[in-house]
């Protein structure tokens, strides 16, 4: 890592790494997305994100759009996983972690559930799984 981009890691606070997060979904009206807080749980990472595309493209769009938006705050990506099929696109950004999936591949693997989240769960608990549609409306 260089010291431009290590000086631009410590500058981007998890809370404004997560609000351009949030609003690079918005942008591209990700399907369902889901924000949980796992610091505690791994050391992986401290956030992930859960989102979902109405196609290939549409996922290849959203994880397209987190990573521009994130470089353009000062943050390069650790690491991107499944561009070239698209159906499920992993985005490391190290303190957070982006899932863009296809609905049938979030369905068939369930990273919420595996973190202890279900859906119904992740609407009630709010410092675990925090839906994001309703962070998302703006008037």
């Amino acid at each position: 890592m260089t010291t431009s981009t290590a000086t631009a890691r410590r500058e981007m606070t998890l809370d404004k790494l997560a609000t351009v997060i949030r609003d690079a979904l918005e942008e591209l009206k990700a399907v369902d997305p889901v924000e949980i807080d796992v610091r505690g749980k791994t050391s992986i990472t401290d956030l992930m994100f859960v989102a979902s595309g109405t196609s290939t493209r549409h996922v290849k769009s959203i994880a397209d759009n987190v990573i521009e938006k994130v470089k353009e705050a000062g943050v390069r990506p650790l690491g991107v996983e499944g561009e070239l099929a698209a159906e499920w696109i992993l985005v490391d950004l190290g303190e957070a972690v982006v899932h863009v999936m296809l609905p049938k591949v979030r369905e068939l693997y369930r990273l919420e559930s595996i973190w202890g989240v279900d859906g119904d769960e992740a609407e009630r608990e709010g410092d675990m799984a925090t839906p994001l549609a309703g962070r998302l409306q703006r008037g």
